[in-house]
């Protein structure tokens, strides 16, 4: 596995590289569609792949681990093998999803108990546990076992967590390196930067993070309700410490400005359920700004969809007929709009891309943040 930059920015800190796994190439700056349990919702893999041209999504470990449960997908080879995806997969640590339980869950050095979400049944997490069930899924980035902070968050909780979190991590780490992959291809490991928004520990833990040298760094516990110039200024701290060379992973992330402002910072990899929830429920994102599709405005636009989509779906279907596809409640409406959301991400980002590489980033960054913030 290795990851070439090529290109840096003039004006901003954004990069363009190239990750090489076992199961192809990921261009960056790059969007990874969130699959939560094996999926992208309401997306076939086929899409995914020729129409929106993905080139890895997202496991999440929570939910794969209690269902379909390890057996199963240890029985078909591996995640790649039981959902049909031969791209890169890169896998959570479901470090997120206890901390989003927190009713249902409690923390000790040992790791996390927690009940299930589907039927209230109890289960542990332990870093090694997390390690050996990545493992198991199969991706070909795997994530550390962390805690995920709150916001807003004290700062003697914050402290706490994030020695935590570094403690938790030299046990991954330890974990790792004394286990294989199952399915024959090579694994990496990503750290997560933590600290909430308290800049002294952000520094702490990038500093933490990059001594471990591990093949990729993440940034967490951003985008969870802070405002967006404190995500932006506690990324700026964090990229400015973490190795060059490494790919830089923010989890979570987020709005197409979000995207573009946190590329300029020298972010690489992005993901976020945003674009294909909002999609569910009627909310497109295109490069002139947001659409509600559900407005009246919309009810006899026979347009086409997106003059300036990249997709099948925004060049055969109108706006009007989406719409009545949403208040219709048909699932078709959940297919069109997901389809033209993860399109729109992935132009996005292979847009920046470009710009980066023909020296035009900024001047175009500056312009489309405000045209994508837009109400249509």
């Amino acid at each position: 596995m290795k990851f070439i930059l090529s290109h840096t920015d003039k004006n901003s800190k954004a990069r363009v590289g190239t990750l090489e796994t076992g199961h192809g190439l990921i261009e960056t700056p790059i969007f990874m569609p969130v699959g939560t349990a094996g999926t992208v919702k309401a997306v076939h893999q086929r899409e995914l792949k020729e129409d929106i041209k993905a080139q890895i999504i997202l496991g999440n470990t929570y939910h794969l681990y209690l269902r379909p449960g390890l057996e199963v997908i240890e029985g078909a080879g591996g995640l790649h093998k039981f959902n049909g995806w031969d791209k890169p997969i890169l896998t959570d640590s479901g470090g997120y999803q206890i901390f989003s339980l927190a009713n249902q869950r409690k923390l000790s050095e040992e790791g996390a108990t927690f009940k299930s979400h589907i039927d209230g049944s109890k289960h542990f997490f332990s870093p090694e546990s997390v390690m050996d069930i990545q493992r198991t899924i199969g991706a070909d980035i795997i994530m550390a076992f962390d805690e995920c902070t709150p916001y807003p968050c004290d700062i003697k909780y914050a402290k706490n967590s994030l020695a935590l979190t570094h403690r938790w991590l030299d046990r991954c780490v330890k974990r790792f390196v004394e286990t294989e992959s199952k399915y024959g291809y090579e694994q990496a490991l990503f750290p997560i930067v933590q600290g909430s928004t308290y800049k002294d520990l952000r520094i702490e833990s990038a500093e933490f993070i990059a001594s471990k040298n591990c093949f990729g760094n993440a940034i967490g516990g951003l985008s969870v309700g802070e405002p967006a110039e404190e995500m932006y200024a506690m990324t700026e701290v964090v990229t400015n410490i973490l190795p060059k060379d490494k790919p830089r992973y923010l989890m979570g992330v987020g709005t197409p400005v979000n995207l573009l402002e946190c590329i300029a910072l020298g972010i690489d990899m992005f993901d976020c359920v945003l674009p294909t929830r909002n999609a569910r429920h009627g909310l497109l994102f295109t490069q002139n700004g947001i659409i509600n599709i559900k407005n009246e405005k919309w009810k006899n636009d026979f347009s086409i969809l997106d003059e300036n989509g990249t997709t099948f779906v925004d060049k055969v279907y109108t706006k009007a007929y989406l719409r009545h596809l949403v208040h219709c409640e048909e699932i078709l409406a959940a297919q069109i709009a997901s389809i033209h959301n993860l399109g729109f991400y992935l132009s996005l980002v292979k847009e920046a891309r470009t710009r980066i590489i023909d020296g035009s980033f900024m001047e175009w960054k500056n312009k489309m943040v405000i045209q994508l913030a837009q109400r249509l």
